[in-house]
């Protein structure tokens, strides 16, 4: 991936709402243009991760999954 990791948060063992009220808080620390990884293991982030940041207007320029953890990639706005 071409791109640096500002921060990375760790809400693997989270359900939901959990990941996204972190997410939330977190993005608020970051510069625009700044991207944080935030890792997970619930299966309702593939879904929920894209849609917060569409309706935030952040960028989520990845996910992936590495052995039943979630990786996102996501750029603030």
């Amino acid at each position: 991936m071409d791109f640096n990791v500002d921060k990375t948060v760790d809400c693997k063992g989270l359900s939901c709402p959990m990941p996204i009220l972190r997410l939330t808080k977190e993005m608020k620390s970051l510069d625009s243009g700044q991207v944080l990884e935030l890792l997970g293991t619930d299966p309702g982030s593939k879904s929920d991760i894209p849609g917060w940041c569409e309706k935030t207007g952040n960028e989520c320029l990845g996910q992936e999954e590495d052995g039943g953890v979630f990786k996102f990639y996501i750029r603030k706005a």
